[in-house]
C-alpha cells in the first residue's frame, strides 16, 4: 500500500515555505508565491522516485487540507488588475492623419426567399395528429356491500 506524500506550506510574509515529506525523505524550498509552492511541490514528488508518482499528495495548510484548498483556489481564480491602456498622444508638429473611407457595402436582396418553411403553429400538428379520445367506456361498475352489517 503506498504511503501518502505530505506537503506543508507555511505564509512567510510575501513568501511560502513548503516541507514535503514521504519515502523517507523531508525535502524543504520557499517559494514566491501558493502557486509557485504548489509546483515546487509536484518537484519534489518527481525528486521522491518512481514509487511516489503514483502515491497521493496530501496538502497542508496550518494543518488542514480545506484550508490549503481555499487560498490555493483563490490565489489561481483572482486575476491581477490590468494597467490602464496608454494611448499615445500626438507629436506638437504632426498632423493627424483622415481615416480612410470605409467602403460601401453592398445592398441586401430583398427578393431572396427563406430556405425552409416554418410551420405557423405547431399546436395545430400535435393535436391534429391524434384522434380525440372517445367520451363512452364500456367498463360496468356494480355496487355490493362491504360491511357484513349492510349485507344482511
Amino acid at each position: 500500500m503506498a504511503v501518502p506524500i505530505t506537503a506543508i506550506y507555511v505564509q512567510e510574509d510575501d513568501d511560502w515555505a513548503v516541507t514535503v515529506t514521504g519515502q523517507g525523505k523531508s525535502l524543504t524550498a520557499r517559494a514566491p508565491g501558493i502557486i509557485a509552492a504548489r509546483d515546487r511541490v509536484d518537484q519534489f514528488v518527481e525528486e521522491l522516485g518512481a514509487e511516489a508518482k503514483g502515491a497521493t499528495v496530501v496538502h497542508l495548510l496550518n494543518g488542514s487540507a480545506l484550508e490549503f484548498t481555499a487560498a490555493y483556489m483563490t490565489a489561481r481564480l483572482s486575476r491581477p488588475e490590468p494597467a490602464p491602456a496608454e494611448v499615445p498622444t500626438p507629436a506638437a508638429g504632426s498632423t493627424a492623419e483622415e481615416p480612410a473611407d470605409v467602403p460601401k457595402q453592398p445592398a441586401s436582396k430583398p427578393d431572396k426567399k427563406p430556405k425552409a418553411k416554418l410551420t405557423a403553429n405547431i399546436g395545430d400538428a400535435l393535436t391534429s395528429a391524434r384522434p380525440a379520445p372517445s367520451a363512452t367506456s364500456s367498463v360496468k361498475v356494480t355496487a355490493a356491500a362491504s360491511t357484513p352489517a349492510a349485507r344482511a
